[in-house]
């Protein structure tokens, strides 16, 4: 596989995780919705450590850090997202 053709996988698969990053947005909104309902507070770091402790099942050691830092920033984004609409103060 030369470059050209290593960079068109790569672009066929942002296409496909971009896809998916807004079906979780989405899903975020969604949490949002419910802890406004139910008086939730956006911030659960068990439930972020739970999200971690399972991707760290799915990747190899030497991934897990690019792993913990993916999901720290899609933690923090849709944390945003949910104080945003619940018009909680950033946690």
């Amino acid at each position: 596989m030369d470059l050209q053709q290593i960079r068109i996988e790569i672009d066929a698969i942002d296409d496909e995780l971009i896809i998916l990053l807004e079906k979780r947005m989405d899903m975020a909104v969604k949490v949002a919705e419910y802890k406004k309902k139910n008086n939730i507070p956006v911030y659960n770091p068990a439930r972020e450590h739970e999200v971690l402790d399972r991707m760290a099942k799915k990747v190899g050691a030497d991934r897990m850090e690019a792993i913990t830092k993916i999901y720290s920033l899609l933690f923090l984004l849709s944390r945003t997202e949910q104080e945003k609409l619940i018009g909680q103060e950033k946690s």
